[in-house]
């Protein structure tokens, strides 16, 4: 089978296209024939060796297919079964073997496709939005990289849920992209966090949803109003160095989170209710991917390229060659 694997820790050029052996399920795993493959930022953090892993690696978090065979001790899920995931490596590759508690049914309603543009990047949004912080009618909320494939979904909710949603975006087209998704408002990144007080009357925002990381965390903390939360989701302009802590007591007693899928999705349980919560606000039209492009998995590179370039508004799939 043909997958993408990387030996040494590196930039796109980094991820190579081998020939390997197709993985056998053991005890507790489920072999899944990949029908699309979600690319997302955590990928690049594996890559380049933010996130150590032991090499060769397969990236990839995220896919989407059928149930090719199941390995010893496994219940609930049988060849032929659609299913989805979430989690772990090895989704760059034209088979993954999935831990089956890390596997998630997929409703005959939804398409493969839409499943694996949404599932990571939809579970993420949706504990943002309903446990990080329970985005109620009424707040202000401010996401970050609002027209890439997680902002957009944080953009969905939390206008769903009747907030007042100012996006924070690198050009025109995203600004309109952000729009179309529910955002009220839509600002660059120089000064946003002015615009934001602006915005509300001096008051910033309940919440701040920041995946940019390094560049950008001190001016989302200024876009907080008092007892307000910096959500940091993400880390694509680097890691935040240490923090001063007075500066939350400076900004007005704020709240600092870095939440993970792992601390609110963490058994099978959780994330199969999150996962038909995603599923079931897709099917209800609340959540509307965005499919950026489309690229064969031997194009990993360039969609890492697109990925890091910030050239994408919406989600970019890989398709394994036996899905093309």
């Amino acid at each position: 089978m043909q997958s993408i694997r990387v030996h040494k820790p590196g930039g796109p050029d980094a991820l190579l296209a081998e020939e390997t052996e197709v993985p056998r399920p053991g005890p507790g795993q489920v072999l899944v024939r990949n029908t699309a493959v979600g690319v997302n930022y955590i990928d690049v953090y594996y890559r380049d060796g933010s996130y150590p892993a032991p090499a060769p690696l397969v990236p990839g978090q995220e896919g989407a297919g059928v149930v090719e065979s199941v390995g010893p001790q496994v219940a609930g899920f049988a060849p032929g079964d659609r299913v989805a995931y979430a989690s772990g490596l090895g989704a760059y590759a034209e088979y993954t073997a999935v831990a089956a508690e890390k596997l998630v049914p997929v409703p005959e309603a939804v398409p493969l496709e839409q499943a694996a543009a949404v599932l990571l990047q939809g579970l993420a949004a949706h504990y943002l939005t309903h446990q990080t912080h329970p985005v109620a009618e009424g707040d202000t909320v401010v996401v970050l990289a609002a027209a890439g494939g997680l902002g957009r979904f944080l953009v969905q909710f939390a206008a769903h849920r009747g907030a007042t949603v100012i996006a924070v975006t690198s050009s025109p087209e995203k600004e309109k992209a952000a729009r179309e998704a529910g955002a009220r408002h839509a600002v660059g990144y120089d000064s946003f966090d002015e615009r934001v007080r602006e915005i509300t009357g001096g008051e910033g925002a309940h919440v701040v949803y920041d995946s940019v990381g390094a560049a950008t965390y001190e001016a989302s903390l200024r876009s907080l109003r008092r007892r307000g939360l910096l959500a940091l989701c993400g880390l694509s302009s680097g890691p935040v160095p240490p923090l001063d802590v007075e500066l939350l007591r400076g900004g007005g007693s704020l709240y600092l989170t870095r939440p993970t899928m792992r601390d609110h999705l963490y058994d099978a349980a959780t994330l199969r209710a999150g996962s038909a919560a995603v599923f079931d606000a897709l099917a209800a039209g609340v959540l509307r991917p965005l499919i950026h492009r489309r690229l064969p998995l031997a194009e990993a590179a360039t969609a890492h390229r697109l990925l890091e370039g910030r050239e994408t508004s919406g989600k970019l799939l890989l398709t394994p060659p036996a899905a093309s």
